[in-house]
């Protein structure tokens, strides 16, 4: 008797995830997005290793970032860490070859991290960032290309209705100092953060019962993100940015993140940047641990529940942790996997599970060798060809097609070889023509460039 075998229930662990084709083709399309419109500025690629010593990686985020890091001794005895973003890796990257490099050192990064947090929509535990960045140098032309690179990256995936919110961190600070508050500033920035969540009347409460603010700074910086939410809606960030120089008063830390921002806006204007597209907004904190400057969020408008899709900021002080050189850094991120859902939300993906564009249908088995001729002519022609492996039916081969979403079928019997002439069925046209057929196939792949290009 034959042993009967206990079978494994194939299951995944809880926040990660399978890509069937349809998502994964998504994932390549947008990653390809990302390097085209970074190395149109100029951006190299790198790489870095999944493992770091621990002491690299612990420490440098935040407390949650150091909660969810995923971390182990391996078999050498070594504490390592799974980094949870690719910026504390740049970090000990530039420290480490930065002589060889040359500042400033622009370089993108497209590669999956890991969080432990909790699972929820457009959130997981392993996720793709796209990021870009550039070190060595304080220029504020750098924070201003932050913008730009954002920009137009959200423009290229096919996006038009987004806003980029920026802040600058010496402008809150600068506050603070003014009132001789400086020690409350983290705690300033975290209620500030939840604003948009908890509202007006909680926050103020955390601000005075939990941080310890005085009523009138309290309201005073209340009023400064209200004005914010003004200049969201209107598209002006003029008044909140003489409100905010007001507040400061002649304190040079306050003074220069509003100087700061102010020339942001102007040449991100100048650069083609919509006014309504890029405002301040006081309220964005992230990166409370890192972030010394700039920091900007981009929102999509029709989908602002999903977050930010892209975020980032100016760092100078992070790879000082690793080395005396000075290395002020400045950089973005994009999230793939939140933007991916929220594509998903908005109906921005296409239902197509293949990258082929054109099935070449496989009848006679006698036309084999010409079959396989053609369709290493369309390949040769930067065609996406797909042969049917087996002679079949008409009816089963249009079906495998149409559930890839093929656009084009290519039929071509003997009758059809016999009179050099092949059949094209356009699947979603509802269209069906004929196209010349040589020993070349040079009428065909002609025909198929100036259709699919």
């Amino acid at each position: 008797m034959s042993e009967t075998r206990t079978l494994i229930e194939p299951r995944i662990l809880s926040g990660f995830r399978d890509f069937l084709p349809r998502e994964m083709l998504q994932r390549q399309k947008l990653m390809e997005i990302a390097r085209r419109v970074y190395q149109s500025f100029g951006f190299a690629p790198i790489d870095t290793p999944t493992l770091e010593y621990l002491e690299i990686l612990s420490g440098k985020g935040s407390e949650e970032t150091d909660r969810q890091m995923y971390h182990f001794v391996d078999n050498g005895g070594r504490h390592v860490g799974m980094r949870f973003d690719l910026t504390v890796p740049l970090a000990r990257f530039a420290a480490q070859h930065m002589h060889q490099l040359g500042t400033p050192f622009k370089r993108y990064h497209i590669a999956p991290v890991w969080r432990g947090e909790k699972p929820q929509d457009g959130r997981y535990r392993e996720f793709v960032q796209c990021d870009f960045d550039t070190i060595g140098t304080r220029s504020l032309m750098a924070d201003l290309e932050m913008i730009l690179v954002i920009d137009q990256l959200l423009q290229a995936i096919g996006f038009q209705r987004f806003q980029l919110r920026i802040n600058h961190r010496l402008l809150l600070n600068g506050l603070l100092a003014a009132k001789g508050l400086e020690a409350h500033s983290v705690g300033v920035l975290r209620g500030l953060d939840k604003l948009s969540k908890l509202g007006a009347t909680v926050v103020r409460a955390e601000l005075i019962d939990k941080v310890g603010l005085p009523v009138a700074v309290t309201d005073e910086i209340l009023a400064l993100a209200q004005a914010s939410q003004t200049g969201l809606t209107s598209g002006d960030s003029a008044p909140l940015l003489e409100l905010a120089q007001q507040a400061v008063g002649d304190h040079p830390l306050g003074c220069q993140g509003v100087a700061e921002l102010r020339e942001l806006l102007q040449s991100a204007y100048a650069a083609g940047v919509p006014r309504d597209r890029l405002v301040v907004d006081i309220s964005i904190a992230r990166g409370l641990d890192y972030y010394t400057g700039t920091i900007v969020e981009t929102s999509l408008l029709d989908l602002p529940e999903i977050g930010s899709v892209c975020s980032g900021g100016r760092y100078d002080n992070l790879a000082g942790l690793y080395t005396k050189q000075d290395l002020p850094g400045v950089g973005a991120s994009l999230g793939l996997d939140r933007l991916l859902a929220a594509m998903d939300k908005l109906g921005m993906i296409p239902d197509v599970s293949s990258p082929s564009q054109v099935l070449l249908a496989f009848f006679e088995p006698e036309l084999q060798l010409n079959y396989l001729r053609l369709a290493s002519q369309l390949r040769a022609a930067g065609i996406n060809v797909e042969f049917y492996p087996e002679p079949a039916k008409l009816k089963k081969q249009l079906k495998y097609a149409d559930l890839r979403h093929i656009p084009a079928v290519i039929l071509i019997g003997s009758q059809e070889w016999e009179q050099q002439q092949a059949t094209i069925k356009w699947l979603y046209r509802d269209q069906q023509v004929n196209v010349p057929l040589s020993e070349t196939g040079s009428e065909i792949c002609e025909y198929f460039v100036q259709e699919l290009r």
